[in-house]
């Protein structure tokens, strides 16, 4: 498939210099900007706890806030998610439960009975009029389907109808937009039996809240994680750099490098100015690009190795752009198709996928104009300054 009927004859190379100086800018506003701030640094990285809380009402993150500064985390990172209201509370402190808890994990025992971090959190976000409810009724909204089912029984309700009753609301809270239920009304709309809709209406009540999530990782295993990573991106632009050595010539192989520790810190810029949170999905969407840039500076490469054997009477920039303009209708392709993808994602992938997906996005935009104007551009600095053209 190509875009163009004829070859284009676009001159890249003349402007090879501007490239350098923007990217230069690039990274030297991400290195300062660094010092300045520093990276968002995700839980992966740097150890604690994150709680993922969704109300059924209107709540802001000082209101939030101020519940939990009765527990000493006040000073805890509080991030609404998009214009919803759930939000994630991360802290450095640990659950005393493990390193991972998980919704249902949470709510495995009767209310009051919880341990750890979440608990109390669950402690200082509750009204006194939920703590009073809180100790004679079960809240549906922060319950899971055993205890539920466990409720029922102890209420006079037969055990297979419990167990089918207690099923249908933990499906109507999954299916729910907030992961709750905002009113009985939506109950008794799931073809619960009589008896257990007035069972629930006398003995339970609807939270406002409701834990959907909790994650925690200890401080060591974030710094064995960064170290992975770091050690990660490190045998990735070696391994390309044998591997475009041993394929094409050792100045190939420089080149490359060169261009993939740009892409590389342009990247990081780009995150540092949006403030996206780096985690081990960002990582390995930056892996990733690393593969997807260097095979497209490898496609170029390989019709500039072509070419050479091929065409004569022109001179190293020529040549290069010769072989940038062939490859431009299997550049801009590929690249469109991965961008269309990845902006659905970034669309609607959700907060989860947002970081990933931005990450690529950016990185998949400047690998494109880093085969051009770092790798073919580095070339050039090479020819001009220590080799001949036929060495290239």
């Amino acid at each position: 498939m190509k875009i163009f009927n004829e070859v284009p004859n676009f001159k890249f190379m003349r402007i090879r210099k501007w490239g350098f100086i923007v990217s230069s800018i690039i990274i030297l506003f991400g290195i300062i900007l660094f010092f300045i701030k520093g990276f968002n640094m995700g839980l992966d990285f740097t150890g604690g706890t994150l709680l993922e809380v969704s109300f059924k009402d209107k709540t802001s993150v000082d209101d939030i806030r101020q519940s939990i500064q009765k527990i000493g985390m006040g000073k805890s990172t509080i991030q609404r998610v998009s214009n919803e209201d759930k939000f994630y509370i991360r802290t450095e402190l640990l659950e005393e439960s493990g390193e991972e808890n998980t919704k249902e994990a949470e709510k495995s025992n009767a209310p009051g009975q919880q341990k750890g971090l979440s608990a109390m959190v669950k402690d200082a976000l509750l009204t006194d009029e939920e703590k009073k409810l809180n100790t004679g009724k079960l809240d549906l909204n922060d319950a899971s389907e055993r205890r539920i089912a466990e409720f029922l029984v102890s209420k006079g309700t037969e055990t297979e109808i419990a167990a089918d009753s207690s099923k249908k609301i933990i499906d109507l809270i999954t299916q729910s937009p907030k992961g709750l239920i905002s009113d009985f009304s939506q109950v008794e709309k799931i073809g619960l039996k009589n008896q257990v809709i007035r069972v629930l209406k006398e003995n339970a009540f609807l939270g406002r809240f409701t834990f959907l999530g909790t994650n925690s990782i200890g401080s060591q295993v974030g710094k064995d994680l960064r170290g992975q990573a770091t050690r990660a991106a490190i045998y990735a632009l070696l391994g390309m750099l044998v591997y475009i050595a041993f394929r094409f010539k050792f100045i190939y192989g420089v080149s490359g490098i060169l261009t993939l520790l740009h892409d590389t810190l342009v990247v990081l810029t780009f995150i540092l100015v949006f403030n996206i949170e780096v985690s081990m999905q960002v990582i390995a969407a930056i892996l990733t690009l690393v593969g997807y840039s260097i095979n497209d500076t490898i496609v170029i490469f390989d019709r500039i190795r072509e070419n050479l054997k091929i065409v004569r009477g022109k001179d190293a920039e020529s040549l290069m752009d010769l072989s940038i303009n062939q490859t431009l209708s299997r550049t801009v392709i590929t690249g469109g198709t991965t961008l269309f993808s990845l902006i659905a994602l970034m669309i609607w992938g959700g907060e989860v996928l947002y970081p990933f997906a931005f990450t690529l996005f950016v990185g998949i935009i400047i690998g494109t104009y880093s085969s051009i104007y770092q790798s073919c551009a580095w070339l050039m600095v090479w020819q001009k300054k220590f080799l001949e053209r036929k060495k290239i």
